[in-house]
């Protein structure tokens, strides 16, 4: 006998995940013998520093580590956190109470919810942004507020349409600097209005600061909790993904106010067994390494960026040179809407990027590409572009 199964309403109530129906779409294109040019997910295509993989191979072969983990994390591991904080930001953490590790910031993203917000309480989350923070919210029975970035206020929040009643139903916020999937930057005042925020409606703060290192031209992004009064109203999450092309190794960690890191951590322990003991040697590795592999990463970037930014203008598209993240996000020409605009350049010229409104209603206009293609392979998507025409 057949059973019926039915999706539980959480899951009905959720958009198809937008990276999986590109991925769809770049399936489709490659059954009809499509050169593609993948511009659309952020995943690196460089291979994470030798350093850093012969610290795990080292562990790996430890029977020691072949056991269940610490839910929180091995202490060496926050400890390396909590000292590259310090190096980096001059923001003092305790490794005991302040840090969490993370089986990717992606996870922890996803689960501070459950640890904060009740049944119709509100999230706030800016739009466009990582489509997790709103997932996130809603799986924890909440309703989200979104909070518009738009080109007119440089890509960040404007706190003061937050209407009174919205904020005093709101548990938390998410804020994410340099932004995926618009690029821009933040500044220390743009933080200080934060704080005075969250202190004025009790609103948890959190930060997305996975692209806090991959930034160009001698440019520095802070950190949140750099900020006065920052560590009082929140935490931030940091990925290990993007700095050292460790998108598969699963490997981030969340920081900031004890009670919020507690109470997440709390989460992770009824959820899973905490991330695998030789990653995290691996990611004490990277951490307390030299950062040289960091720059190396940055000025590979940065030719990248030069390449595809200066070919998009060129061609007459209206786009501003990131100064920060491996995104760029551009602007669409007349007659199209994002997703036609990005059917186009994947069935015209092979290269695929993501259309911006798959982001939230305020991307509309817009695609984003991402800089995971090597120096020649750009010149060809600019190449394909200027002959393929709009």
């Amino acid at each position: 006998m057949t059973i019926t199964i039915e999706k539980s309403d959480r899951l009905k109530a959720l958009p198809p995940y937008l990276f999986k129906e590109i991925d769809r779409k770049k399936s489709e294109a490659r059954k009809k013998g499509v050169d593609i040019i993948d511009l659309g997910v952020g995943d690196p295509d460089m291979p994470t520093p030798t350093h850093i993989i012969e610290a795990l191979n080292k562990a790996a072969w430890d029977p020691a580590n072949h056991r269940y983990p610490s839910y929180s994390g091995m202490g060496a591991f926050n400890e390396a956190v909590a000292r590259w904080y310090q190096k980096r930001f001059q923001v003092a953490l305790s490794p005991e109470t302040e840090v969490v590790t993370l089986i990717g910031s992606k996870e922890g993203i996803a689960n501070i919810p459950l640890a904060l917000i009740n049944p119709g309480d509100i999230g706030l989350a800016t739009s466009p942004g990582y489509p997790v923070y709103n997932t996130g919210i809603q799986f924890a029975g909440g309703q989200t507020w979104f909070m518009d970035l738009l080109k007119s206020n440089q890509f960040l929040p404007d706190l003061s349409v937050i209407p009174d009643s919205v904020a005093a139903k709101a548990k938390l916020m998410f804020i994410n600097y340099p932004n995926n999937p618009t690029s821009a930057v933040a500044t220390l005042e743009f933080f200080k209005d934060v704080v005075r925020f969250a202190e004025k409606h009790n609103i948890i703060v959190c930060h997305d600061a996975a692209y806090s290192e991959m930034a160009f031209d001698g440019y520095r992004p802070p950190s949140f909790l750099e900020t006065d009064g920052a560590k009082a109203v929140g935490v931030e999450f940091h990925s290990l993904s993007k700095t050292y092309n460790m998108t598969g190794w699963r490997l981030g960690f969340a920081v900031g106010r004890a009670e919020v890191i507690q109470a997440l951590g709390q989460i992770k322990s009824n959820i899973d067994s905490g991330a695998f003991q030789a990653v995290q040697f691996a990611g004490i590795a990277a951490l307390d390494g030299d950062q040289a592999c960091v720059e190396n990463m940055n000025r590979e970037y940065t030719l990248r960026r030069n390449i595809l930014v200066d070919g998009l203008r060129e061609i007459g598209l209206s786009v501003e040179k990131p100064r920060a993240t491996f995104y760029v996000w551009i602007e669409i020409p007349k007659g199209y809407s994002s997703t036609s605009f990005a059917s186009h350049l994947l069935t015209r010229a092979g290269i695929v990027a993501t259309p911006g409104n798959g982001f939230g209603a305020p991307g509309e206009g817009y695609v984003r590409m991402a800089l995971t293609v090597g120096t020649e392979r750009m010149k060809e998507a600019v190449a394909r572009m200027k002959s393929t025409g709009f």
